[in-house]
């Protein structure tokens, strides 16, 4: 009687760790009252904002095209350089500085840091108006945007976003997904601010109401950490520990067949 109770006792302990663990692996767990959240939650549209470091192209369109080229720089390529008879090329590329300025033709310094994409693209029409004597098409594009990805993941890497837009769920998905060994719960995001201070955030991808976060969408150069559970922590410890024991068991056997050898 007492080994049956022991064996159930048994396969309950395993089951409730297995449900336990199994808990931990599901992205996206919904609450009771998640639903209700989601109900009243307000659209938050991610809206990319220009940083320092980032590379911008600039596109300035007009009804009288020749107007509008002084404020398009292009970048000879080699080919084009040893035609005369041609002015393609490649776009500028302009540098947001640590203040967020970039030096733009004819209209100087610009402030642009801080600012999302069509803010700048607003604020540049403005300026542009009176020398085209029209509001014309501006399309400003960030070349560089980057994020990271790193950790327990299949594929640690860095990704070009070129849409600039990607969310979480997107960059795991670039990176082959977390590992059995990843925490789900315990996710980091480093990032750098408008004024190069350096933030950690910690996401839990287990709970549902991530979508409603303000950080479910990544920022331009962001790196995503994957941070390892137990497991992997155990299993780290044990093989390090097997490498020595196995490293001087050898040293041991070397020594007492070499002891043996000068006894004889």
């Amino acid at each position: 009687m007492k080994y049956s109770t022991l064996i159930a006792l048994s396969i309950f302990l395993f089951l409730m760790t297995a449900c336990s663990s199994y808990k931990q692996i599901p992205y996206l767990q919904k609450s009771e009252d998640t639903d209700e959240k989601f109900q009243s939650q307000v659209p938050n549209l991610y809206k990319v904002k220009i940083m320092p470091d980032d590379l911008l192209t600039i596109v300035v369109s007009s009804s009288v095209p020749e107007l509008a080229a002084p404020f398009n720089l292009m970048v000879p390529t080699p080919s084009s350089a040893s035609n005369s008879s041609t002015s393609s090329g490649n776009l500028y590329t302009y540098l947001v500085d640590a203040q967020g300025y970039i030096h733009f033709p004819i209209l100087g310094k610009m402030k642009l840091g801080g600012l999302t994409k069509g803010e700048a693209e607003y604020a540049i029409k403005q300026r542009l108006t009176s020398y085209l004597n029209e509001e014309p098409i501006v399309d400003i594009r960030i070349v560089n945007y980057k994020i990271t990805v790193t950790g327990e993941v299949t594929n640690p890497n860095r990704f070009t976003i070129p849409n600039e837009k990607i969310n979480i769920l997107e960059a795991l998905a670039m990176a082959g997904d977390m590992t059995i060994y990843g925490r789900r719960d315990n996710v980091q995001i480093f990032r750098k601010d408008m004024h190069g201070k350096d933030e950690i955030i910690e996401v839990n991808l287990n709970d549902a109401e991530l979508l409603l976060s303000p950080h479910y969408y990544l920022q331009q150069n962001d790196i995503l950490y994957v941070t390892p559970n137990k497991t992997k922590a155990k299993n780290a410890g044990v093989s390090t520990s097997t490498t020595i024991w196995i490293s001087v068991t050898s040293i041991l056997v070397s020594l007492t067949s070499l002891l043996v050898n000068i006894l004889k």
